[in-house]
């Protein structure tokens, strides 16, 4: 038994290991997205930029000024603090010369938009976080394009025909009291690998016990 239990001690040191080396990645992860949250905005990343946008620059907080196609808008499932509802999915043109996906916010289900073609052509300024696109759909529901119909934000699928398009889109900041409401994005950071690595290191001791316990066994039999 003592030999036969070796193979899952080293296995479940292995996973401890892999725990606090997951622990070391999470730290910086936060950090380096908290210290985002915390910068100053800077310009949306333009075309030169997309091929680096990955996981690395999520939470980036930008500005854009441009004018918003408010009949290209898209609704995009939510359900949030406040109930379900939808993101209100805006393509703005930048004053660049490329197109980005704005989330104006959230939109309850009991709320309406105004007509898009009585909304006024004005330019804005946007604020908000970096988000990369949702591709695909939600949980066990595919995006239907055909039905207008969205469980994920994906931009490349929403905005077919606008180009150039950004492979990302802009997570709104509040601005103001009505609807659709900004500001809504949850940002957590779990880090329960600590937690992890000691259970591993635990049941790696108590199996480690146990070969020690039939060793001995063996010894006096």
């Amino acid at each position: 038994m003592a030999i036969a239990l070796t193979p899952l001690i080293a296995i479940l040191l292995g996973l401890g290991i892999w725990q606090v080396e997951r622990r070391s990645e999470k730290l910086a992860l936060i950090d380096r997205l908290e210290r985002g949250l915390a910068a100053a905005p800077v310009p949306a990343p333009g075309p030169a930029e997309w091929a680096g946008i990955d996981r690395n620059a999520t939470y980036r907080r930008l500005r854009v000024t441009g004018h918003y196609l408010p009949c290209r808008t898209r609704l995009a499932q939510a359900v949030t603090d406040l109930g379900p509802g939808k993101w209100v999915m805006t393509p703005l043109v930048s004053d660049r010369g490329f197109t980005l996906f704005v989330n104006r916010g959230f939109l309850p289900d009991n709320q309406r938009l105004p007509d898009c073609t009585s909304v006024a052509d004005a330019p804005v300024t946007v604020t908000g976080l970096l988000r990369l696109s949702e591709p695909k759909g939600g949980f066990l529901r595919a995006n239907d394009p055909a039905a207008d119909r969205w469980y994920s934000r994906d931009v490349a699928a929403m905005g077919q025909g606008l180009t150039p398009l950004a492979p990302y889109f802009l997570d709104a900041d509040r601005s103001g009291d009505g609807w659709p409401r900004g500001g809504m994005t949850v940002v957590r950071f779990p880090n329960n690998h600590l937690v992890y690595a000691l259970t591993w290191f635990g049941l790696a001791l108590l199996t480690g016990w146990f070969a020690w316990r039939a060793w001995r066994g063996r010894g006096e039999a």
